[in-house]
């Protein structure tokens, strides 16, 4: 048993998942969460734990607030002391189009799961790790999930841009307070990756990738964005923290 444990938001499928079985197959003990105790969440526990980790799952929503610190307790109750909190849960918009036709309640929405939540999830994290001594030989970090469009526009979608800028922007501020205590915090920008959220558009965008969006001439896969999150949450990239791993295919690399 290596000691670490980790908390996993939005992870009965997906990146999530994929991130929850690459921290389990490197020693982790991991949470697993989804919104509620659904067939989702209990299958993807069960796929972990017949290849031997430890599991636990922990349902809540994290754009409730005030749920947040008992969720962690039930977490430490479960699996021990938490080492490591990897923040993917996110939603994407409730209807695409302009930018001038944008309603309240979607704008809400992507601001509350996507930013606000993980600000406040950090936070909480954080005063909990700051609050008690903490194994040196273990590595203490936040991986953030945020996405490309933190950085580049996708105009059908823009109140989700706005709320993954703000995502990153989040990254930023805690690795600022939390470098001087040995916490690491990264922020992972997907790019065009094969999951439920982007399946409506996949097809187009694989198309794109291959026409050259991306300079590998591929769509992501969940598994690859979980091993870049298994590899930072672990330390394998010492003496690093506040960094953004545009996780893209080169997507956004300035070309003429």
């Amino acid at each position: 048993m290596s000691g670490q444990v980790a908390l996993v938001t939005g992870s009965s499928r997906g990146i999530g998942f994929a991130a929850a079985r690459e921290l389990a197959r490197a020693g982790f003990a991991v949470a697993l969460n989804g919104p509620g105790e659904d067939e989702d969440l209990a299958r993807a526990c069960d796929s972990l734990r017949a290849e031997g980790a430890r599991v636990a799952a922990v349902a809540f929503d994290v754009s409730d607030l005030a749920a947040h610190d008992a969720a962690l307790d039930r977490v430490e109750a479960a699996l021990g002391p938490l080492t490591t909190l990897v923040n993917n849960a996110g939603v994407g918009v409730l209807r695409r189009g302009d930018p001038l036709e944008v309603r309240e309640d979607s704008f809400d929405r992507c601001i509350a799961v996507n930013t606000k939540a993980m600000f406040f999830l950090c936070q909480s994290f954080a005063r909990r790790l700051l609050a008690r001594p903490r194994d040196a030989a273990l590595t203490h970090a936040i991986v953030n999930v945020s996405s490309s469009n933190a950085v580049a526009v996708a105009l059908p979608r823009s109140e989700y841009c706005v709320s993954k800028a703000g995502a990153a922007m989040v990254s930023k501020a805690f690795a600022v307070r939390l470098g001087p205590e040995n916490i690491a915090v990264y922020d992972v920008q997907p790019g065009l990756v094969a999951t439920d959220m982007t399946a409506p558009v996949i097809a187009e965008y694989s198309a794109r990738a291959r026409d050259g969006l991306t300079l590998f001439p591929r769509i992501g896969q969940p598994e690859e964005m979980g091993r870049i999150i298994a590899a930072l949450a672990s330390g394998a990239l010492p003496y690093t923290t506040g960094q953004v791993i545009s996780a893209d295919a080169g997507m956004l690399v300035p070309r003429f």
